[in-house]
């Protein structure tokens, strides 16, 4: 008999999506440590999501975990870094795992041991691939609101903060200020 190697399940219990719940742990440490803003904005999650989806799809073969999360901060940084084509990348890594987790009739997804998801009563997705798309989906569709940084800057002798609250607004999809985000904090560690 094989033993169950479908990420935290045996005998048709839900499947436990550790290896998102890892990524996602890993990113909420690196922007915490680097206590760039407080944990409860927005701006926060959308750096703690593009920076766990940049763990989650690099993990190829499922090996993060322990003492790998140093050895593949300088690859992280150079996935976020501002010259790369970040969101081609996510793009392309979602709907590859997508078809291999329709290849493998749910098991797909980076994390496991065996590369193995679990179904988890997914619809033949693994959870951590589903968890990963929703990411992704409210990176992509949330636009926040932040300063124009191709506007000319309002800078003058009354400070840095009413200078900031002066700058041109504009709606910018959550990935393109959680990336720099995450970039940064990953510099700070």
């Amino acid at each position: 008999m094989r033993p169950d190697r479908s990420n935290g399940t045996s005998g048709g219990e839900l499947a436990v999506p550790m290896a998102w719940m890892y990524a996602e742990y890993i990113a909420d440490e690196l922007l915490r440590t680097g206590d760039l803003m407080p944990p409860t904005t927005f701006e926060f999650r959308a750096g703690r999501d593009a920076l766990a989806l940049t763990i989650f799809l690099s993990d190829t073969e499922g090996e993060l975990g322990g003492i790998r999360v140093i050895s593949q901060l300088e690859h992280w940084r150079s996935l976020t870094a501002h010259d790369q084509p970040w969101e081609e990348w996510v793009r392309e890594r979602l709907e590859r795992l997508e078809e291999e987790d329709r290849g493998s009739g749910g098991s797909a997804g980076p994390g496991s041991s065996d590369g193995a998801g679990g179904s988890g009563g997914t619809g033949g997705r693994s959870p951590d691939l589903a968890l990963a798309k929703a990411a992704w989906q409210w990176l992509d569709e949330t636009e926040l609101l932040a300063a124009d940084l191709d506007a000319p800057g309002p800078w003058s002798d009354a400070g840095l903060d009413e200078a900031e609250e002066d700058a041109p607004k504009v709606w910018t999809p959550a990935w393109q200020l959680g990336l720099p985000l995450g970039h940064l904090a990953i510099h700070l560690f």
